[in-house]
């Protein structure tokens, strides 16, 4: 159990990673700097007023000022896709004593919202035995709950520019949390999106 931003003890360890690495090839900058760093500032705010204890925030193409809550890991082969900053968020998450688990969340869908994440840990227990995802109208997303005896099995199949997915694809106790009355739960790939 952990201690919250305003001192509750008691509550889960959880901890938010927040996917920020990329350089934003098909939007054109690193997306971590999208809207003058209100996207990051809005994912940072979800994961903390969501229940996340810590928030970690993996850079690698850009380097901005982190928002107050939040802890910048650098991500060296941020190049070789989304897998590195997974890997990257789920090591230094695992540094902390009594970890329950972790939520994945990234930059770009702006839109989350600490509800979405609140409901997705209400979902998963939270219990380091759960696996949850978010999903917006039937459809798979983020953010995703992975429980701290996942965590080893994931690092495992990190590579190039997949995350978690291709774990929870291998999984038949995967619990889908719909969140599309919460947001649109649309990635922005692109700069008019």
């Amino acid at each position: 159990m952990g201690v919250d931003d305003e001192g509750r003890t008691g509550v889960p360890e959880v901890v938010g990673v927040l996917l920020a690495a990329g350089g934003g090839t098909r939007f054109g900058m690193p997306k971590v700097l999208a809207a003058e760093g209100e996207w990051l500032q809005s994912g940072v705010r979800a994961l903390a007023e969501g229940g996340c204890t810590q928030v970690l925030v993996t850079v690698g193409a850009a380097e901005p000022p982190m928002p107050p809550r939040a802890s910048a890991v650098r991500v060296e082969k941020w190049r070789d896709g989304l897998g590195e900053s997974v890997r990257a968020g789920l090591i230094r998450a695992r540094e902390r004593k009594g970890l329950t688990g972790v939520v994945l969340h990234v930059v770009d869908i702006p839109d989350t919202t600490a509800a979405q994440v609140r409901r997705l840990l209400e979902a998963a227990g939270p219990t380091a035995t759960a696996v949850a995802r978010a999903t917006h109208s039937g459809k798979a997303g983020h953010p995703v709950f992975l429980g701290a005896e996942h965590l080893d099995a994931v690092l495992d199949i990190l590579s190039g520019d997949r995350g978690a997915g291709p774990y929870l694809a291998t999984r038949d106790d995967v619990i889908d949390v719909e969140c599309g009355d919460l947001g649109t739960g649309l990635d922005h790939d692109y700069p008019d999106a």
